[in-house]
């Protein structure tokens, strides 16, 4: 999709790795003259920021914790700075807490899992949005999961705050339509990223029940989900608002 954000000031959290680098990296490839990128990962960070640059756009790292009001404020604060507007965001950051029965989780996990991933996105929706209506229009993309769309055994921290964030993008895609501001959500089904990785060094034999999940046979790509999220912002999904994208090889087809 060369050229489907030319010229547009985009952001991405947890842009350190996995799916969110490979969308700032989408991003930059797509034509957008800059790339904030933002995670708690500095060295992550960094390695994105060049990433960005060697594709072609300018790469503002800013360090950020999403469940906090003024690191996101200041992240915002700084892309104006940098450069002047901000056109599209992909408000990816989250975390997959720890897997335990309902009434196993703990409320540190809970208030840690919804702070991170639910909590986190509304506060990014609050501090982009005047910009974009200040642009008179642009894109936010919130990232969800197949969790936000069936439950999951043992993830309900993760599944309750998935399942919000799309109730959320709905519900701020109908405050904005108006406005041509467009929310959505994209719902990644397993995706073979940093979290795989992390759930596999401690049981490898789950990789064969990662995949027969999966109708298509695999696991899905980050950069499949990047893609997925490019054409969001473009003006090719013009029309498109308040939906809840699953970018899953059939996972919720069954």
């Amino acid at each position: 999709m060369a050229n489907a954000l030319d010229g547009k000031v985009t952001l991405v959290t947890g842009a350190a790795s996995g799916i969110g680098r490979a969308t700032a990296i989408a991003f930059a490839k797509a034509g957008a003259r800059a790339v904030v990128i933002a995670d708690i990962d500095e060295e992550g960070l960094d390695e994105t920021a060049q990433m960005v640059r060697d594709s072609g756009a300018d790469a503002l790292p800013v360090k950020t914790d999403v469940s906090r009001a003024a690191d996101v404020e200041n992240m915002v604060a700084k892309t104006i700075s940098a450069f002047g507007r901000l056109d599209c965001a992909f408000n990816n950051a989250g975390t997959e807490g720890v897997m335990a029965p309902t009434a196993d989780i703990t409320e540190q996990n809970w208030d840690r899992t919804l702070d991170i991933n639910l909590k986190g996105a509304w506060l990014c929706m609050k501090a982009e949005l005047p910009h974009l209506l200040a642009a008179d229009g642009g894109s936010i993309v919130n990232c969800s999961s197949v969790a936000g769309l069936v439950g999951f055994q043992g993830a309900g921290a993760y599944a309750a705050s998935k399942h919000g964030m799309v109730g959320l993008t709905k519900s701020a895609a109908l405050d904005y339509a108006p406005t041509g501001v467009r929310i959505n959500a994209v719902c990644p089904g397993v995706i073979h990223t940093a979290m795989i990785d992390r759930v596999l060094a401690n049981d490898p034999g789950m990789e064969p029940a990662f995949t027969a999940m999966e109708p298509v046979g695999r696991m899905g790509r980050a950069e499949e989900v990047a893609d997925a999220v490019v054409w969001l912002c473009s003006d090719a999904a013009s029309f498109v608002t308040g939906q809840a994208i699953a970018v899953d090889g059939g996972l919720v087809a069954r």
